[in-house]
Parts: C-alpha cells; structure tokens; sequence
C-alpha cells in the first residue's frame, strides 16, 4: 500500500496539495504515479481533499489535525483500513508530483529484502552537487559500506576540512517501512529531530537502522509560489513531448 499524507495548510503555500499543476490538483499527480506501483491511499485532514480524491476515482481516508508529522498520519491511515503487521507501507509525499514509478518500484523491492530486520525502514538518495549540498532547505545523508544511513542534516555533511575529492548526497523524502516498524517509527522519542527538524533522526538516535537506495531522478518538491510556477513549467513542457 502506498499512503500519500495530504494535509492542507501549508505555511509557504497554501492549500499546497490541491494547487493545480497544468490542471490537474498536485495530489492527484502524486496519486497517478503511486497507482502504477501499488494501491494508493490519500490520508487527509481535510474533506476538501476527500472530495477532490472522489472526483478522480481515489481512496481517501480523514485522519486527526493534530498529526505532527506524515508518518505519524499514515499509521492512523494504516490503521483505520486494517493493514498487517507484516504488511507494506510506503510513504510517498504529497508535494513531488514528478517522482518516477520506478523509485517506488526500488522502495517496494527493497522493503522486501529486508523484511526480516528487526526494524525494516527503506529511504533514497541521489548524488548533488556542493552548490546545493550548501542549501540547507536540501536534507543530505552520509551512508555506510551497508549502505544504511549514518546520519541525515541541513548541513552541509560530511566536513571537508581539507577539500580531498568527494560526493555530496541529497536525502529523497520517501521512506518505505513494514508496518510493525511504522508502528514503533512513531512511538521512538528523539532530541535530534527537534534540532534539525528531520524525524528520521530518531531512527539513527534509537541506533535502529535506515536501508538507503541510491536514485536517479529530476523529481523536485513543490514549497513555495515559485516552486509551483516551476512544476507548471516543467509538466507543460514535458506532457508537449509526450503528444
């Protein structure tokens, strides 16, 4: 199962989930690419956004307008529609509505794999730049030989006291779990995730492990006016070359 957290208020952009994006509401754009993958769910706050789902065919469940963060909201989603401790659950953000099928596809997978870790949690990343791996509105992520994640920051990470050659990581905001991890996801307490404001960080601070997929994608957030601006451009351009 594939749940898309879609809360309403946005403090950059209001009403973010239903901004149209050459038409079409940027959730259900996020919707459309999940459904190629697996069976999609909308967890909302809000029943304008249940109405919106209707519209356009997709299940939508309303979830507390307390949640603090996505996760927290797809395990009361989880919940409410009776998924199993064994189960899948990947959570796909709301605001990337040009996130490639075969991301989730590799999420999928790899939850697989590691089903039988005693905490099974999967994230991506892709190499950046040290431009953006400057922009502390871009999460970066140290992997291990394992490739588990070591630690997740809005800093630039690691240090590179004496500018020996190396790559820069930019964390991907999908994160895929089994759903008895979800379960103990969002019970973990941690100092760290208030700090950095980075919930994940409490799987690193709990010393559970997080599997990380190296991706490639042009896939970008959608936080602000210009941000929106962009994607229209974007999905203009690209749905011209698909005529």
């Amino acid at each position: 199962m594939i749940i898309i957290p879609a809360r309403l208020t946005s403090s950059r952009l209001p009403n973010k989930v239903l901004a149209e994006i050459n038409g079409i509401p940027m959730i259900i754009r996020c919707a459309n690419i999940a459904k190629e993958v697996d069976d999609v769910l909308i967890a909302t706050d809000s029943n304008e956004v249940i109405e919106v789902c209707k519209k356009y065919n997709f299940n939508a469940v309303l979830t507390d307008k307390n949640h603090q963060s996505g996760s927290d909201r797809i395990k009361e989603a989880a919940d409410i529609i009776g998924l199993k401790d064994d189960d899948l659950v990947i959570n796909m953000q709301g605001d990337e509505p040009f996130l490639e099928p075969n991301i989730l596809q590799k999420v999928k997978d790899k939850l697989l794999e590691i089903k039988n870790r005693d905490f099974a949690m999967v994230s991506c990343y892709k190499e950046i730049d040290e431009l953006h791996a400057s922009d502390p509105n871009l999460v970066k992520v140290i992997i291990d030989y394992n490739n588990d994640a070591i630690y997740f920051s809005r800093s630039k990470i690691p240090y590179n006291r004496d500018n020996v050659p190396h790559k820069f990581y930019g964390h991907i905001g999908i994160y895929g779990f089994i759903k008895r991890s979800l379960d103990e996801f969002v019970k973990m307490k941690g100092n760290l995730e208030h700090i950095e404001k980075l919930e994940q960080l409490r799987v690193i601070e709990n010393g559970k492990k997080i599997a990380m997929i190296k991706v490639e994608t042009k896939s970008f957030g959608i936080d602000t006016i210009d941000d929106l601006k962009k994607a229209n451009e974007y999905a203009l351009k690209s749905e011209k070359l698909k005529v």
